[in-house]
């Protein structure tokens, strides 16, 4: 039974979706304006985590995730400027220019860190632009059932007609306060602070917004909260069983999304919401003003590989603050690597029934923690010890094939893409076992060198030869 904490009660639930071996699953994704930073990048790999874990439970899972491509504004409410603007303003580019840049360098992250495409909307992730329709028609019910009202500059929800505003947070609408700040941009005709733009006017300060849609209300462009619900129902239809985000979306956008989805589609949006703490950076949070702002690029420019940061983000459980530091990085790289010369032990003539029957012990014991509630620290120290015990009791070639396999689907670190070496590097170590034999040293030591020189560190053990990649 997979266990998850569901942030709406507040508790961890026994997981059973609606319809019995299928899970509809939906994750916020960037907002395509710059690139993703370290930080992002956690949410990211957590949302591929929970889909792995439900997949080999057995559920044939749906994920769709959103792409915003128009209408986050600088503050998560309705102040400040578009960021696809500011993006493109910076650059020196289109707006839509500025958005297939930052598409095209996520997904190619994503690959780096072996996070699953979506495979609920076609194959391809959901971009807010291509469902403008949807996002007018949801408008045009919230008008027609009223939860919604228009003044010059936009239409927008009204919270306090939702009796349960704000339940995803515990707050009832009166306990909210919004800060205001001297450079706040706030509509006067706002019926309640909390209220949320559904549809911003293309006037005022937006009147030279690049990106804007014909609507029956005029000409504009959605709030940033509205994509997700439509995308929902366009793609995958509510209720859906699980809506993954960042801690940070739970007090406005994911309760936003919340409140337009019941009012407007008469539904519960999700049974189960899943969130992922922050990452901190040398124990401070992240900000450019710190010097602390990075991406993925930044990690392999340092010579890392993209998934030692997968192994980091792994380390901690998602529910608790993850630092990074590049001496964490590098003690997770250190990790990887042992990872990946455990795994090409299955390329190896070598055997074990000791090791066998260990490891499918161990091995449930980590399949049980990755199934309760993601416990990925708990599931690592596991998997350690099967790679600690094919030292301490000689290793197995088939075992370490199987086992390695199947840890990698729930972990995504590229066991399963490790490859034999080839024939020239394996006649060179049949040959140094040779002059071994015939305690040939010079020619043994010779031999040494040359796979050294090829990459390959050659080990003696009770059970013979041992190459390792270096």
């Amino acid at each position: 039974m997979i266990r998850l904490y569901n942030t709406l009660g507040r508790k961890i639930d026994d997981f059973r979706p609606r319809h019995n071996g299928e899970v509809k699953l939906y994750t916020c994704g960037p907002t395509v304006y710059d690139y993703a930073h370290i930080g992002n990048l956690r949410a990211f790999v957590f949302d591929d985590t929970l889909r792995r874990v439900l997949q080999n439970g057995g559920y044939e899972v749906k994920h769709v995730m959103n792409i915003t491509d128009v209408g986050h504004l600088s503050s998560d409410a309705d102040e400040g400027e578009d960021k696809l603007e500011k993006g493109a303003r910076r650059d020196k580019k289109t707006v839509w220019e500025v958005a297939q840049h930052y598409i095209d360098a996520f997904e190619d992250d994503m690959s780096k860190l072996k996070v699953l495409p979506p495979n609920g909307n076609g194959g391809r992730y959901a971009r807010a632009t291509d469902y403008i329709d949807e996002q007018i028609d949801l408008v045009g019910l919230l008008l027609e059932k009223g939860f919604a009202y228009q003044t010059e500059t936009a239409i927008y929800f009204e919270t306090a007609k939702l009796d349960d505003y704000g339940k995803l947070t515990g707050q009832r609408l009166s306990e909210k306060e919004v800060g205001v700040r001297d450079e706040v941009v706030v509509d006067a005709h706002k019926h309640h602070p909390q209220d949320f733009a559904l549809w911003f006017f293309k006037t005022g300060r937006f009147a030279d917004h690049s990106m804007s849609w014909e609507s029956p209300w005029g000409e504009g462009f959605p709030g940033w909260h509205l994509e997700c619900s439509a995308i929902i129902h366009a793609t995958l239809g509510e209720p859906i069983d699980i809506h993954a985000g960042g801690v940070d979306h739970i007090g406005t956008h994911h309760t936003n999304e919340i409140a337009q989805t019941e009012a407007g589609y008469d539904t519960e949006l999700a049974n189960y919401w899943l969130h992922n703490e922050h990452l901190i950076v040398d124990n401070s949070k992240m900000s450019k003003s710190k010097d602390n702002f990075l991406t993925l690029k930044d990690i392999q420019e340092k010579s890392f590989n993209p998934l030692s940061l997968r192994l980091l983000f792994l380390q901690s459980h998602y529910r608790s603050q993850s630092n990074f530091s590049w001496e964490n990085l590098e003690a997770a790289q250190t990790s990887l690597k042992n990872f990946y010369a455990w795994s090409d032990l299955q390329f190896q003539n070598l055997s074990s029934e000791s090791l066998r029957t260990n490891y499918a012990e161990a091995f449930k014991k980590f399949v049980s923690s990755m199934e309760d509630d993601l416990s990925t620290p708990d599931a690592l120290a596991w998997f350690n010890g099967m790679v600690n015990r094919a030292d301490e009791l000689g290793p197995d070639s088939s075992a370490i094939r199987d086992y390695s396999a199947k840890i990698d689907s729930y972990l995504g670190l590229g066991l399963s893409d490790r490859k034999d070496i080839d024939q020239n590097q394996k006649e060179l170590i049949s040959q140094r076992d040779t002059a071994r034999e015939r305690q040939d040293w010079q020619k043994s030591d010779s031999l040494r060198r040359e796979l050294l020189s090829q990459g390959l560190e050659i080990n003696d053990t009770a059970n013979g030869s041992v190459w390792r990649r270096i």
